[in-house]
């Protein structure tokens, strides 16, 4: 019986003008599996997950999600299929609240739709930062006085509060400290364990390694290498990445 993917994209193609961003990628992600998507700046990394996230239409290509053909033509359908995404820049309000932050837009209502049960927005929010062992003290703190590591926790907490299924993380280790970007790779092996499939968009290579099952290496729009992480080095993975991989073997 032929294997039923979380995931599926075939044959993206995208192009802005005359740049081709994407020519005909393939990419398969299995439940629970962390995919470490990687490349030099231009690749079409980030075209790809916004493909996937519904914020930009490809120009050909197909989606499959559990083994369905689909379609994601905006970001409301990636979220009606559990996909979520946790963008580079955050998306957070500075002058809201952890709690608030992490329903916004969503928010548990009461009294027929007219206010925001608070109750309800604070202790869920406690909730799934406890279930995360994302430590912050008080979900009424304001993000704007927070770390750079809890800002990125509290965009993951956000993104798991409704159930994903698929977690797109852009540059979740960017600028970060080393005690923040431990939190964070344990965060996504937390996330891994809940079996939500991940796939991870990093400049960090060494981070990849930490918590990939495997790698997809994308060059001028097109994948290249697509192996388990155990087949790759840090010196064949700069190969890779360059466009000049060895033993390639893309499956």
């Amino acid at each position: 019986m032929p294997e039923t993917y979380q995931i599926e994209m075939k044959n993206i193609q995208k192009s802005f003008g005359n740049i081709k961003s994407l020519r005909g990628v393939d990419l398969k992600l299995r439940p629970g599996e962390v995919l470490g998507l990687v490349g030099d700046n231009g690749a079409g990394k980030s075209t790809l997950m916004k493909t996937l996230s519904g914020v930009i239409n490809p120009d050909e290509g197909e989606f499959h999600f559990e083994g369905k053909r689909v379609n994601i033509d905006s970001p409301k359908a990636a979220k009606n299929l559990n996909i979520e995404t946790v963008f580079q820049d955050l998306s957070l309000c500075d002058t809201l609240d952890v709690a608030s932050n992490m329903f916004l837009g969503r928010e548990p209502i009461r009294f027929l739709g007219r206010l925001i049960d608070k109750k309800t927005l604070h202790t869920r929010a406690r909730e799934e930062l406890d279930k995360l062992g994302i430590n912050i003290s008080s979900t009424k703190l304001q993000v704007q006085n927070m770390s750079g590591g809890q800002r990125q926790a509290i965009a993951i907490a956000r993104a798991m509060l409704f159930k994903p299924k698929v977690l797109v993380m852009d540059e979740p280790t960017a600028a970060l400290g080393v005690k923040e970007v431990n939190m964070v790779l344990q965060l996504i092996k937390t996330v891994k364990e809940q079996g939500v499939s991940v796939v991870l968009i990093t400049h960090r290579l060494q981070d990849l390694f930490e918590v990939c099952d495997r790698l997809m290496v994308l060059y001028e729009g097109k994948c290249i290498d697509d192996r388990p992480i155990d087949d790759f080095t840090l010196e064949t993975l700069i190969k890779s990445i360059m466009g000049s991989p060895e033993g390639v073997k893309v499956s």
